[in-house]
C-alpha cells in the first residue's frame, strides 16, 4: 500500500532524477503506480473516498423510531437493554450476535442527535490559593505490623498548585481525624493557603438537616485558621479531581517504595510512619521551586494549633460503663451516676470528672463496639462470680491468650468452682502485674501442672524469674581430653 510519503518523495525525486522508472524506484512503487499518482497529483489519503453505502441490510431499521425515542427519554440506556427489549418485543426477530452492530448504531445516534455531554473545564491553579484534602482507603497497600493487617485510613492534604502533599494515618472518616490532619499539614507546611476545599465530608457538612453548611466544628476549625472553606457538589467527585490524582499517584509510589523495601511488614505503627515521612519528603524535595512561589503569599500560622477533640458530657451507667459516638466503654466503678466529661480525640478518649483526668481509652474503630478493661470490674466480680459466665462483655475479660488457656482448662477439670478460681487469678493480674501472672500461667502449661489460683498466686508472689523449659542450656565443651587422646595416640604410633 502506497503511502502519503512515498508520494511526496515520488514528486520530489522527479525533478532530480533522469528518469521516471529511477525516481519511481527510489519512492518504492513500480512505475506505473508512479505513473499514476504523478498524474492525479494527489496523496492517497486525498484520493480516498467517504464509503456512503450500505453492504447489507440494517436490521434495526424498521424499529429504530421506536429505539430512539427510547434513547431520547432515557440517554442512559445501553445496547444491551436495548437489545433484550427488542428480543422480548419482537420474539425470534433479533439475535444475540447483533449486539454490537446495535451498540455501533446507538453510538452513531448519540453523536449526531443525543444529548450534549458534560463538559469539563480545565483549571489554572495560583499560588497560595488552593489546598485539597479527603481520605482515602490504604488497605489494598497490604501494610502489617508485626505480621497482622493494618487497616487504616490516610488523611491527605494537597497544595494544587505545587502539589506539596502531607498525609496523617487515621481509622475514620471523622472530625478529630480531618483536625488532626489538617492541622498536622498546616504546621508542617509552615503557612494557611487562601482556601480549602474537601469532599462533602460528614466531619465537615451536614449531610441530612442542612447538607449546604458547614458543621459548627468544622467551621471553628476554619476560622480558627482563616481558611475558607469550600465544598464540591452533590454527585461531582470530579470536582476534587485534583485530590483524587494525588491518592492515585502517592499510593503507587507507596507501593513502588515498599517493593523496593523487600517487605510490607513494620515493627511498629511508629516505623510505618516514618517510612510514610520519608516517603513525602521524597517527593516533595522535586516541588521546591513552585512550593516557594507559595511560601511567598501564604499567611502565617496562628499562635496555637487548636484541640483535636470532640467533647461529649455522659452520665456512668450501672454497669459502669459509658456510651459514646455508639460505642461502649467502661470506666472506674467509683464514677457509676456520675456525670463525666469525655474529649473525643481521633485515637483515644480522654474521661475527666472534677476538672481532674481520670483515664485515657483508646478510642474504638468503627460503631457499635464495646471495650471493657476488666481492672474497672474485677472488685465486684470477685463478689458475684455467678455474673460472670453470663456477663454480656465476657470476651472482654481475657487480657491474653493464656488467660483464655486458663479458664477453659478451669472450666473442663475444676467445672465447679472453675469461675472463682479463674476471677481470683484475674483479680491477681489487677492488683499486682498482669505480665507477672501470664508468666506464671506459661510455667504451669509449659511443665503441664495444674492451674488454680493458689499456685499462680504462690509462682508471682515468689519474686524468681520464672524460666522457660523450652530454654536449653549448653555447657561449653573442654576441648583438653581430646588433646591428650591426640599426644597419647602419637606416642603409640610413633
Amino acid at each position: 500500500m502506497v503511502t502519503d510519503k512515498q508520494v511526496r518523495m515520488l514528486m520530489k525525486l522527479k525533478k532530480t532524477e533522469k528518469t521516471q522508472y529511477l525516481a519511481a524506484s527510489k519512492a518504492g512503487m513500480d512505475e506505473k503506480t508512479a505513473r499514476k499518482y504523478l498524474r492525479n497529483n494527489k496523496l492517497p489519503s486525498q484520493q480516498k473516498k467517504d464509503h456512503t453505502w450500505r453492504t447489507r441490510k440494517d436490521p434495526f431499521e424498521e424499529v429504530w423510531s421506536e429505539v430512539s425515542d427510547h434513547l431520547r427519554t432515557n440517554p442512559g440506556l445501553d445496547g444491551t437493554t436495548i437489545l433484550f427489549y427488542l428480543q422480548r418485543e419482537y420474539p425470534g426477530k433479533f439475535a444475540d450476535g447483533q449486539l454490537r452492530t446495535l451498540q455501533r448504531k446507538i453510538k452513531i445516534w448519540r453523536a449526531l442527535e443525543g444529548p450534549g455531554k458534560e463538559i469539563f473545564f480545565p483549571q489554572e491553579h495560583k499560588p497560595g490559593r488552593l489546598a485539597e484534602s479527603d481520605f482515602t482507603d490504604m488497605s489494598k497497600l497490604s501494610i502489617t505490623i508485626v505480621g497482622q493487617h493494618f487497616k487504616h485510613l490516610l488523611y491527605h492534604f494537597v497544595l494544587t498548585y505545587s502539589n506539596w502533599e502531607h498525609g496523617t494515618i487515621c481509622f475514620s472518616e471523622s472530625y478529630e481525624s480531618l483536625s488532626e490532619g489538617l492541622q498536622n499539614a498546616l504546621w508542617e507546611l509552615g503557612g494557611i493557603p487562601t482556601e480549602h476545599k474537601t469532599d462533602r465530608l460528614s466531619a465537615a457538612v451536614h449531610k441530612v438537616s442542612h447538607p449546604e453548611e458547614f458543621t459548627r466544628a468544622y467551621s471553628g476549625l476554619l476560622k480558627h485558621y482563616g481558611l475558607r472553606g469550600r465544598k464540591i457538589q452533590a454527585g461531582k467527585a470530579n470536582e476534587n479531581g485534583d485530590i483524587e490524582q494525588r491518592h492515585f499517584r502517592f499510593k503507587n509510589a507507596l507501593d513502588q517504595a515498599l517493593m523496593l523495601r523487600g517487605s510490607r511488614d513494620f515493627s511498629s505503627r511508629d516505623e510505618y510512619r516514618s517510612f510514610l515521612d520519608q516517603l513525602f519528603n521524597q517527593l516533595n524535595a522535586g516541588r521546591q521551586s513552585r512550593l516557594a512561589e507559595e511560601m511567598k503569599v501564604v499567611k502565617p500560622l496562628p499562635a496555637r494549633r487548636l484541640n483535636d477533640c470532640k467533647r461529649q458530657k455522659v452520665k456512668v451507667g450501672p454497669g459502669s460503663t459509658i456510651h459514646v459516638q455508639h460505642n461502649i466503654y467502661s470506666v472506674p466503678s467509683r464514677l457509676i451516676k456520675e456525670w463525666v466529661d469525655v474529649k473525643i480525640y481521633a485515637e483515644y478518649l480522654e474521661i475527666w470528672y472534677a476538672q481532674k483526668r481520670i483515664e485515657t481509652i483508646p478510642r474504638l474503630k468503627g460503631e457499635y463496639k464495646h471495650a471493657i478493661e476488666y481492672r474497672h470490674v474485677i472488685d465486684w466480680l470477685v463478689r458475684k462470680p455467678g455474673a460472670f459466665e453470663n456477663y454480656r462483655y465476657h470476651a472482654d475479660l481475657f487480657p491474653t491468650s493464656r488467660f483464655r488457656m486458663a479458664y477453659d482448662y478451669l472450666k473442663k477439670n475444676n467445672s465447679a468452682r472453675s469461675d472463682k478460681e479463674y476471677l481470683k487469678i484475674l483479680y491477681l493480674a489487677s492488683k499486682e502485674t498482669e505480665t507477672g501472672v501470664d508468666d506464671a500461667l506459661r510455667f504451669l502449661f509449659d511443665l503441664e501442672k495444674d492451674i488454680s489460683s493458689d499456685l499462680v498466686e504462690e509462682i508471682v508472689l515468689s519474686a524468681q524469674a520464672i524460666p522457660s523449659v523450652t530454654e536449653v542450656i549448653i555447657e561449653k565443651v573442654n576441648l583438653s581430653a581430646y588433646d591428650e587422646l591426640l599426644s597419647e595416640r602419637e606416642v603409640c604410633y610413633g
